[in-house]
Order: C-alpha cells, then sequence, then structure tokens
C-alpha cells in the first residue's frame, strides 16, 4: 500500500502539470487567433500532449476554451487584488477614486479581456458555448464587483451611488476596449478616462470635487 502512494502523488500532480500546459496554450491560441481559427489540435501540439491527454481533460473545444478565458481572468482578477493591496491614496480620498478608474481602465487593456471578447462574440452563435460561458461570467462578476469595491475602498464602497457608478464604469470600459481593439485610439481613451474620473468624483464626492 505504501508503495503505490508515491505512484498516486506522480500521476496526479503529472495530471495538473499537464491541465496547466493545456489551458496556458489555449489561452495563447485564443488571443492569437481568436476562437473561430483556434482548434483543439492546435492546443495539443502546442501544449505537446496526446490527444488522449487532451480530451482526458477538456472533452470538448467549447469546455477547453471557456476554461482557459476563465483562468486567465481568474489570475488578473488575483493580480489586480494584490495591486489593490499597494494603492497609495488614504481611503475615502478623491485621489483614491482617480486611482481606481486608472486600474480599472488598465485591466480591460490586457490578454484576458481580449480572450472573453472573443469568447462572447462566438457564444452567440453556439448555443452549447453560450450556456458555458454564461454560467462562467456568472461567477467572475461576483469576484469582479468584490475587486472593484476594494480598489475604491471601504468608504466610497459604502457610497449609496456606488453600486450603480460600478456598473456604468464596467459597461462603459468594456465598450470602450471592444472599439480599441480595432485601433489605436489614444487620445480618444485618454478623454474617456478623464469622463470617468469626473463621473466618480461628482457621484461620490460632490460637484465640487468633479472639476
Amino acid at each position: 500500500m505504501s508503495d503505490s502512494i508515491p505512484a498516486v502523488t506522480r500521476r496526479a500532480r503529472k495530471a495538473v502539470v499537464s491541465r496547466r500546459r493545456i489551458l496556458d496554450a489555449a489561452v495563447d491560441c485564443l488571443v492569437e487567433v481568436g476562437y473561430a481559427e483556434a482548434s483543439t489540435l492546435m492546443v495539443q501540439r502546442r501544449a505537446g500532449v496526446s490527444r488522449g491527454g487532451l480530451l482526458h481533460h477538456f472533452p470538448s473545444k467549447e469546455a477547453l476554451f471557456v476554461a482557459a478565458a476563465t483562468l486567465l481572468s481568474r489570475r488578473r482578477v488575483a493580480d489586480t487584488a494584490a495591486r489593490t493591496a499597494e494603492f497609495g491614496c488614504p481611503d475615502g480620498s478623491v485621489e483614491r477614486i482617480d486611482e481606481a478608474i486608472a486600474a480599472m481602465w488598465e485591466r480591460h487593456g490586457e490578454a484576458f479581456f481580449r480572450a472573453s471578447i472573443e469568447l462572447w462574440l462566438a457564444a452567440q452563435h453556439h448555443p452549447a458555448l453560450r450556456g458555458v460561458v454564461y454560467e462562467a461570467e456568472r461567477g467572475l462578476n461576483e469576484s469582479i464587483h468584490a475587486i472593484v469595491a476594494g480598489m475604491f475602498g471601504p468608504a466610497w464602497a459604502a457610497h449609496p451611488e456606488f453600486p450603480a457608478l460600478r456598473e456604468t464604469l464596467l459597461t462603459s470600459m468594456r465598450g470602450t476596449a471592444l472599439v480599441a481593439t480595432f485601433g489605436d485610439a489614444g487620445p480618444r481613451h485618454e478623454r474617456m478616462l478623464e469622463h470617468w474620473r469626473r463621473l466618480a468624483r461628482g457621484l461620490l464626492a460632490g460637484p465640487a470635487a468633479a472639476p
């Protein structure tokens, strides 16, 4: 019995490593070529695993790429939470609002958001994918809402207007980031960033704080 334990442990570790390699390869494919062009064979070759090994972890293309995008998103959520803990502006200051807005917008320019866009668009035409994406997004949104509240800090997050402001900012930033995928619009995005700052300051700290 004792001799079998190390072997089981080794197999379990190998399975974890294999799954992670597959997911990392799927993320790369999703970002580089998009959902429509990405294939399980492409992921298999990039990950260096057998066909059976891939199917053991992910029996369908939908399951594979949703898992990959979700993993990447959760990594970014965790990273954002860590960065939020390092914010230099005190809770309840207008500078904290500006810091939170900048951090939120920065997240929308990263690979996880582009991967999410690919899945959202593909889900319109794939019923099976749509159901999986919906469940993944529902759970992820709860984490994102908590992280955004942490960015603004307890004082501003307790404001009665904060929930509506958070939804407005997330929706607007997603739309702006989607447009950004078609080309560079730096000056326009800077104007939007300033608009979000004024909006947040005005709603949370009052008109005098939104010059």
